[in-house]
């Protein structure tokens, strides 16, 4: 608070400290008012400002019930969609995850993040997971920080909690001492570049495929509506068959529509021949940077080529709105089509890792599923209701 024996303004002043007080950042709402707030403006340089001291806390927080929570984390430059409260109310909704974000304050402003869900479940046991059914989540550090005293928290959580293990979604370095479970490839756009420079560093069989797909007259639709939802999901749910998985229930994309789309943080975009819908994807997005998050297809349909003509519409979308990235998503090392598909869109690579430490034996530990193929099979002879009937069952205990 400022110390001087100038002119005043009680009542705005007992304003601001009470919005501070509510809000538990007394000293930085106080410091960013300017002077001249405070005093006449013939005074200012007779004003001595002394300086503040920094307020720094450690807390676990509720991104669905803290006020401002989107404000506080888009702040920080290195902020993603999955960050935000949107994506966490999608899983607790859906099924009923507790969020517990280890966070790092600084005067008010978050300098540090690590998300963390718990999951429970009376087959798969209770573990934390950052985050459940995401992509990618980076620990979020600012300056010199690199979130290593996040983790350790948030093990000792866990050992209060009696996790069986807690799993992170990032490069591990940022985790002392810990060694990568599984790794995915990331691929990520740049979009502030013109639409032609862009389109100049995709390859010439992307460039074909284009050409192919807007010359069978495909029509792309962009939209947000519960009904494009069930029309992806249709799509989604052949796709995810053709690859021996089961859709998540309906109910999870519904939540998606509800929390992510209607509010305004991505769409849908769908590509049609004479009405039919032949393929679809869904795109998150959040501060300047985008999210490729699902895709399907009828596989009748991909000699059109109508999943490259979606990107395509999605990139041109994203860069004309003055976003500065679209992330594609994780591929598996074994998904050389998938890959391929992504780096035909001059898209840059890097690697996500995911790190879990295993509680009971002490250690961290690799994943492995060695019925996984086996599985797939079963999943790829099922009807469609008994598919998506094994996703409901089984997706509220995985992550």
């Amino acid at each position: 608070m400022i110390a001087t024996e100038s002119r005043l303004e009680p009542p705005e002043l007992l304003k601001t400290e009470s919005i501070a007080r509510e809000h538990g950042n007394y000293v930085d709402a106080v410091a960013d008012r300017p002077v001249s707030n405070y005093v006449s403006r013939t005074e200012v340089n007779a004003v001595r400002v002394p300086a503040l001291p920094r307020r720094e806390q450690t807390v676990t927080l509720d991104p669905l019930t803290h006020p401002g929570w989107d404000s506080l984390v888009t702040a920080h430059p290195e902020s993603s969609f999955f960050h935000g409260s949107a994506w966490a109310r999608v899983l607790q909704e859906t099924y009923g995850h507790r969020p517990l974000y280890f966070c790092r304050l600084e005067n008010g402003r978050l300098k540090e993040l690590l998300s963390v869900m718990e999951v429970s479940s009376p087959w798969t046991g209770r573990r934390g997971v950052s985050l459940p059914f995401t992509d990618f989540c980076p620990v979020l550090a600012t300056g010199n920080g690199d979130g290593s005293h996040l983790h350790s928290i948030a093990m000792d959580k866990g050992r209060e909690r009696n996790w069986r293990y807690l799993e992170c979604k990032s490069d591990h370095h940022e985790w002392p001492g810990s060694s990568p479970a599984l790794m995915f490839y990331g691929h990520v756009i740049d979009l502030d570049r013109s639409e032609q420079a862009i389109f100049k560093s995709f390859p010439g069989a992307t460039r074909r495929n284009l050409a192919k797909a807007e010359s069978a007259g495909l029509q792309i639709t962009f939209d947000t509506s519960l009904e494009s939802m069930r029309t992806f999901y249709s799509l989604h749910s052949l796709t995810r068959r053709r690859h021996g998985l089961p859709p998540q229930a309906f109910r999870f994309f519904k939540n998606i529509v509800q929390y992510v789309l209607g509010p305004g943080h991505g769409f849908i975009v769908t590509a049609r021949v004479e009405n039919r819908p032949v393929a679809a994807a869904i795109y998150f997005h959040q501060g300047c940077r985008a999210i490729f998050k699902f895709g399907a297809s009828d596989h009748a349909f991909q000699h059109l080529r109508p999943n490259n003509l979606v990107m395509w519409e999605a990139i041109k979308r994203y860069a004309a709105d003055g976003f500065k990235s679209l992330h594609l998503g994780r591929t598996s090392p074994a998904n050389h089509g998938l890959r391929r598909y992504k780096l035909g869109f001059g898209a840059r690579e890097e690697r996500i890792e995911h790190c879990r430490y295993d509680f009971r034996k002490h250690a961290f530990a690799a994943e492995r599923c060695p019925a996984a193929e086996t599985f797939s099979r079963v999943f790829r002879c099922l009807p469609l209701p008994m598919l998506r009937l094994a996703g409901r069952m089984l997706y509220p205990h995985l992550s």
